[in-house]
């Protein structure tokens, strides 16, 4: 699989998509109509170079992804936000204060807040509750391995408990239509609903294998770093939290380019995990994370640079009054039909050129056997007759000539099909081979899942992914 650099995000009823300083963020409106808002985004690290090493850009890109997310998932809201209501005294007073920058304001201090909770949910309380066992029952080593646990348990409860919720649920399904279309287009598939479809909804850039990194690394850091005074080791954890958040960005940004098999192995955990957070998504939702990707996503021409697929583009726009644009598109039409021609038989020069020389052998040689049959039926015929015998005119043996050869080339034609159809037949079932040697995978995670997370009243994981 070839890594398309694309990132995203689910939000209220829609997806963001964002690949390098292009976001779009695609919603499917009250109405059924997607509405798509297109922003340019700039990263900090293209002013500052410093901040683009490793590990440091981790640090940067986690802190910018929580801004953007949380910018996404407000302007997505507010097409579900009654015009009517009231703004609040709050709101009021911050407009009233701050002006236009009231919104950045808002926004820094829900990131920040954001960032504390969770450095103390996820972080501290784990340690919190591992200091009230006794240090002579426990060595370190045990107690820092029981922090680890709790923390990873605590966040499970978190995922499962936010799951149960009817908005977040819709919002997972998002979750995988955005998985799923980034998955089609990386496997070298054009991007349509029954292609997406096919695809899994499990991806090894997800946020939700980063934050499972981030507790991971943590448990190996803590270890190495011993600290005996507990209200030093707090703040160890406090501390260290950038370095894991940026060492996590690395493995992820390393796993998402990387098909090595070790690789492979390290982010399985990242990937059940995905199983909860991710949701098979409808036709309509799939939709919406399709539109998204083409609006900041040339799918197109990544398809034709590493797959060496050509795709004919489904919208040509006319260029002029005169109809050049109609003119272009057939002559892009034509170009592209030879070029598949030419991949589908896969025939050189040289070997174009023999082919034509045994054609032509053939068909004179055919043509004078047509000559002599002609010629032999003549003498055969006169021979039976005592009077003298009129040859057949030239256009009739010309007719003959022309009709065997037309049977000759429509036999050509038809074994050619027959040909490119064993071919197309035998192009596909490899592709199936392929997609059901991918998915096996995935089936096992889901099957091994619904043993442990099956709520009541719903569908298995097996039974909602549509196996």
């Amino acid at each position: 699989m070839k890594s398309s650099g694309i990132g995203g995000q689910a939000v209220l009823e829609g997806v963001m998509m964002r690949n390098k300083s292009k976001c779009a963020v695609a919603v499917r409106k009250p109405n059924g109509e997607i509405a798509i808002e297109k922003t340019e985004i700039h990263s900090i690290t293209e002013k500052y170079k410093i901040l683009g090493i490793p590990v440091v850009r981790g640090v940067v890109n986690f802190v910018e992804s929580l801004i953007v997310g949380m910018k996404t998932l407000t302007s997505s809201a507010a097409y579900f936000e009654d015009a009517d209501e009231t703004p609040g005294k709050f709101e009021l007073w911050l407009n009233k204060k701050f002006g236009e920058k009231a919104e950045n304001i808002i926004m820094g201090f829900t990131v920040f807040l954001s960032i504390v909770m969770a450095i103390a949910i996820f972080m501290l309380l784990p340690l919190a509750i591992v200091s009230l066992i006794d240090d002579n029952a426990v060595s370190y080593q045990w107690k820092t391995l029981i922090e680890g646990l709790i923390r990873v348990g605590i966040f499970l409860i978190y995922v499962i408990l936010i799951s149960c919720m009817k908005d977040i649920r819709r919002v997972f399904m998002y979750h995988g239509a955005e998985h799923k279309t980034i998955n089609c287009i990386e496997k070298g598939l054009e991007p349509t609903v029954q292609n997406v479809r096919r695809c899994s909804r499990l991806h090894k850039r997800c946020g939700t294998s980063f934050l499972l990194f981030v507790m991971l690394i943590s448990v190996v850091f803590f270890l190495l770093f011993r600290v005996e005074v507990l209200w030093m080791r707090f703040m160890v954890r406090i501390l260290f939290v950038p370095v894991i958040a940026g060492i996590s960005y690395e493995f992820i940004r390393l796993a998402g380019n990387s098909n090595s098999k070790i690789i492979g192995f390290l982010s399985k955990p990242g990937l059940w995990l995905q199983a909860l957070t991710t949701r098979e998504p409808s036709d309509d939702m799939i939709k919406v994370a399709v539109a998204s990707v083409e609006a900041v996503f040339d799918w197109e021409a990544y398809l034709e640079e590493n797959f060496g697929k050509k795709v004919r583009k489904k919208n040509g726009k006319k260029k002029g009054k005169n109809g050049k644009g109609k003119q272009q598109i057939k002559e892009t039409k034509a170009v592209v039909e030879e070029e598949e021609v030419k991949q589908t038989y896969d025939v050189s020069a040289e070997e174009e050129t023999i082919a034509t020389e045994t054609i032509a052998t053939e068909t004179i040689a055919a043509t004078e056997e047509v000559k002599a049959s002609v010629a032999a039926e003549q003498d055969e015929i006169a021979s039976k007759f005592d009077w003298s015998f009129t040859p057949a005119k030239p256009e009739e043996i010309d007719e003959a000539i022309a009709k065997e050869n037309r049977s000759k080339l429509a036999a050509k034609v038809t074994a050619a099909d027959k040909a490119e159809a064993a071919r197309k037949a035998a192009l596909a079932e490899r592709a199936a081979n392929q997609e059901n040697e991918d998915e096996e995978e995935d089936d096992e995670i889901l099957k091994a899942l619904d043993k442990f997370f099956v709520f009541e009243g719903e569908k298995t994981v097996m039974e909602r992914s549509g196996k």
